[in-house]
């Protein structure tokens, strides 16, 4: 007769696969508030989360010796009985390199928050063939990270501003205040055309369509789309491009992409919305990759101080403004 392991152990089973065997966690503080849902996602990585709510509506998943829905909010001192799964076993871990390379993009710190300047090209989450994004770099170059999470997120293409916390308590707020709409975000866009409608409110509701590729594609549609707001205003005009400043009041999905595409005047660099013959024009001269970047958020904390981070433009982009067009000026007939 096979040992039982004991409590929280985990026996190796498949390849690829952890067996876990049956655990009790007790909540904390910092934990109290989360969606039992949510809470397991955590605790079960790569467990499918049609599988979680199965767990949860069989009884599976106790709290304090009970029953509950997915939906439950967990409170400090309950019981969490998980039943034993089987999870993702830790793949190969992140470049040292790229997550040393991530500290040096930290804008600031404290005992609940940690702002980075994202550089593009990296998701900010592993996932959907990403093996390591920012969390996990971070986490890697900084093991006391181990509960950092995510406040919001932007776009692997884009750079710039990501907020994430360090307590799930600083979490909860910001997560309110995004609901809210108290936190003010800043990005700055190069598209295509010259810039003359002044300050403007696009309201254009959005609808996320999924290809058979798994690649989301956002379309504007009034029918089918949720409420979504971008304030965008002009920054500096160069010619046949516009550098803009746009502002989010909604935080839809490619929201500001697909924004500036359906008012004529779509991102340089946008491989997905943007205009073909534009793009392979910026990138003869220079500029690889989404003209978008997170400038600037600022937010309230608990304390009532006013926190307002900036993220100078990243280098490639800035080189564009300064060599690129011009180049391109000169070389244009």
């Amino acid at each position: 007769m096979q040992e039982k392991p004991p409590n929280g152990a985990k026996i190796q089973d498949l390849a690829g696969t952890t067996q876990t065997a049956v655990r009790k966690v007790v909540i904390d503080s910092e934990r109290s508030g989360q969606r039992i849902d949510n809470f397991l996602r955590g605790e079960l990585p790569g467990v499918p989360k049609g599988r979680l709510y199965r767990l949860l509506r069989r009884g599976e998943v106790r709290v304090n010796g009970g029953r509950v829905r997915a939906e439950y909010k967990l409170s400090e001192g309950d019981e969490v009985r998980i039943p034993p799964a089987r999870i993702r076993s830790e793949g190969a871990p992140p470049s040292e390199k790229m997550a040393t390379a991530m500290l040096d993009k930290v804008l600031y710190e404290d005992k609940r928050l940690l702002v980075l300047n994202k550089p593009a090209g990296v998701a900010v989450h592993g996932g959907s063939g990403i093996s390591h994004g920012v969390i996990e770099l971070l986490r890697h170059a900084r093991p006391d990270l181990k509960d950092l999470a995510l406040a919001h997120r932007i776009d692997r293409e884009t750079s710039g501003c990501l907020v994430m916390t360090k307590r799930r308590s600083a979490l909860r707020e910001l997560h309110e205040k995004f609901r809210e709409g108290k936190v003010e975000k800043n990005y700055l866009a190069l598209v295509l055309g010259d810039w003359q409608l002044g300050e403007q409110l696009i309201d254009a509701p959005l609808y996320v369509q999924n290809r058979k590729n798994g690649e989301r594609h956002v379309v504007v549609s009034g029918k089918q789309g949720k409420r979504a707001q971008t304030r965008v205003s002009l920054s500096r005009t160069y010619g046949r491009y516009s550098l803009l400043l746009c502002a989010p009041l909604t935080g839809r999905t490619h929201q500001i992409r697909v924004h500036l595409d359906h008012a004529e005047h779509p991102i340089i660099g946008d491989e997905r919305y943007g205009d073909d013959d534009a793009n392979r024009k910026a990138k003869q001269f220079g500029l690889r990759r989404l003209f978008l970047h997170a400038q600037s958020i600022a937010f309230v904390d608990d304390r009532g101080n006013d926190l307002h981070f900036t993220a100078p433009l990243a280098d490639d982009l800035e080189r564009f403004l300064t060599v690129g067009i011009i180049e391109a000026r000169r070389k244009s007939p």
